[in-house]
């Protein structure tokens, strides 16, 4: 073999130990460190690094360290971030439609429910998602939204009292919640523990994971005992870093991501009764509406509908859920 060849040889090898150095997903999350969510992530990091071989490098920054969900979207766009681990806060600024898993207060009854819709809408959800130029890997939830507060309430009258953390990105939320009496100051996440120790705010709609992570409930010692909304997730990595794996590492993703989903999924519920039972152990004050009080939430949410419809949530979108509720409580007879 001649020089020339040789000098060819070693140049392609190190041109693919280039191409290998080069590949990594950084992926951002607003879930803490060590978390259910981030050990996930950290699972399906390895399945993808050995799949890649080579020098692949992933790496997830979560805590919020790359800013808010709106923030990491951005960032995912511009090409710091290959993905992210989102709600739908996040989510909506790929696709609205994604709202209606989440922005219709007490529409869901339970998380056969929300599976149910979710799988009905998933292939023409992930289609949109792929047009954008999003590919989503895993579909997750992180428990129901429950309203923690410094002082105790049972009505909704209670809460117009309050000062209520909301999300920065999200006016249309802000709008409504305005035009029904209350109060929302909107922040970042990384925002709520020191805003709620200052008094800026004094309510924040959480999971009640969150809240034990985060140590909200310390300065929010009452929970509302009511399931307000499930907070559903996705982890989505950019159309451009997926097209740059070869089929074959694709396959391996999607199972791992399949994987990570239902894991999430199951233990993230555990979770929920875990946290509120070791909260409750702290001194969390657990407050049930009776039938009487749970009326008028029913009420208020009725209320939220037809503001919700055709303005935080697609109008076509809102009536899709609705229809697929009522076929699957019709088939258990409910």
């Amino acid at each position: 073999m001649n020089n020339k060849w040789i000098a060819l040889l070693l140049g392609g090898l190190l041109a693919c130990h280039a191409w290998a150095a080069d590949k990594q997903l950084k992926i951002g999350t607003l879930a803490p460190k060590n978390s259910l969510y981030h050990r996930q992530l950290m699972t399906l990091g390895e399945t993808w690094r050995a799949a890649q071989g080579g020098g692949a490098k992933y790496l997830v920054y979560p805590d919020g360290s790359q800013g808010g969900e709106t923030d990491m979207v951005r960032r995912m766009r511009i090409g710091q971030l290959q993905g992210g681990l989102l709600s739908v806060v996040g989510l909506r600024e790929i696709e609205p439609s994604i709202a209606a898993l989440q922005a219709m207060p007490l529409m869901f009854n339970s998380w056969d429910e929300v599976d149910y819709v979710r799988e009905k809408m998933r292939p023409s959800m992930e289609k949109k998602f792929f047009d954008k130029g999003f590919v989503v890997l895993a579909w997750g939830d992180a428990g129901w939204v429950r309203f923690f507060s410094k002082a105790p309430g049972l009505r909704p009258d209670d809460y117009k009292k309050m000062k209520f953390f909301a999300w920065g990105s999200e006016l249309e939320q802000q709008e409504i919640m305005k035009n029904l009496g209350y109060t929302p100051v909107p922040l970042e996440t990384g925002d709520i523990l020191p805003a709620i120790q200052t008094g800026m705010i004094n309510a924040v709609p959480s999971t009640p994971y969150f809240a034990l992570a985060t140590q909200i409930y310390n300065s929010a010692p009452n929970m509302l005992d009511l399931n307000w909304a499930p907070i559903v997730g996705a982890l989505v990595v950019t159309r451009k870093s997926w097209d740059e794996m070869s089929p074959e590492v694709q396959a391996q993703v999607r199972e791992a991501g399949e994987k990570a989903g239902a894991q999430i999924r199951a233990r993230a519920r555990q979770e929920v009764d875990e946290a509120v039972e070791a909260m409750k152990k702290r001194g969390l004050a657990v407050n049930t509406p009776n039938p009487e009080q749970m009326k008028e939430w029913q009420a208020l949410a009725a209320q939220l509908y037809p503001k919700v419809r055709g303005k935080m949530v697609p109008a076509e979108t809102f009536d899709e859920v609705v229809g697929h509720l009522k076929t699957y409580r019709n088939s258990k007879g409910k």
